[in-house]
């Protein structure tokens, strides 16, 4: 029928596009985070609805006065506050001072390695989510929202609004910086990855369920999010530490005098 979409075309795209899935982690986390942002968007139910799960007519979002979750969240931000120091730390240290003054253990590092732990952190958390999208995209928070005792609209992800200025709703911020740390098992040994992964996918779900529970952010905020950061660390590993890891390791070598002589 006319207006509608062919059947067997829609199908060849399918296929095509699952096959490039398999064959490209990065083409999967920009299908993925895609085809999220269109659930959310076409079902803005699942929003609302996830968020109605913490909240209570008579007293709101009542788990943000919960001394443990209170506790949860600090410990958050305290690690990922720690993490960007530390990162940024061991970078200058590893990347800019000579080889002969810096202690063995971070000598073994790689410099490459330590400007994907940064550059992801920078562009991941630092300016997609908390530069660009919170601070220009207004949507309101949960507790914002009229739909939960506040006065502003609901509106959906990606719809840029006017219902709050600064730091706002999407995306989340702690989320993403909490599934930052994901980037870590990108980057130790091979038989670490899995367990490194799976601590980090749980520390990153156990806070960003905590910030929807305070109704501080919408399930799609995360989802989405997180979806960003992936494509930010697939992107950034492939370019950083396959395709110019080895030129990076060198040149930083020779900066440092890696190959000089205590004496020179």
């Amino acid at each position: 029928m006319a207006g509608l979409i062919d059947r067997h075309k829609f199908s060849a795209w399918v296929r095509s596009c699952t096959i490039a899935a398999q064959n490209s982690p990065l083409i999967a986390s920009v299908l993925i985070t895609a085809i999220l942002s269109i659930l959310f968007m076409l079902v803005p139910g699942i929003d609302t609805g996830f968020s109605r799960l913490f909240y209570r007519a008579d007293g709101g979002f009542t788990a943000g006065s919960a001394p443990d979750l209170k506790l949860l969240r600090s410990l958050g931000l305290l690690s990922i506050n720690i993490s960007i120091g530390s990162v940024a730390l061991v970078t200058i240290w590893r990347c800019l001072i000579p080889s002969r003054v810096i202690p063995r253990l971070i000598e073994q590092i790689r410099p490459s390695t330590m400007l994907f732990l940064t550059s992801t952190l920078v562009i991941g958390p630092g300016l997609i989510a908390n530069l660009i999208l919170k601070d220009h995209w207004g949507r309101a928070r949960p507790i914002a929202s009229s739909l939960f005792g506040g006065s502003e609209p609901f509106t959906l992800p990606w719809v840029i609004s006017n219902a709050c200025t600064r730091n706002c709703s999407f995306v989340s911020g702690e989320a993403s910086g909490a599934f930052w740390f994901l980037a870590f098992a990108f980057v130790v040994p091979e038989s670490q990855r899995g367990v490194a992964a799976y601590f980090a996918l749980v520390w990153a779900a156990a806070l960003s369920l905590n910030r929807i529970a305070f109704g501080g952010h919408f399930l799609s905020d995360v989802l989405i999010g997180w979806g960003l950061m992936l494509i930010v660390l697939i992107a950034t590993h492939k370019l950083v530490i396959q395709r110019w890891g080895t030129s990076i390791d060198a040149r930083i070598a020779h900066w440092t005098g890696a190959n000089a002589s205590p004496d020179a």
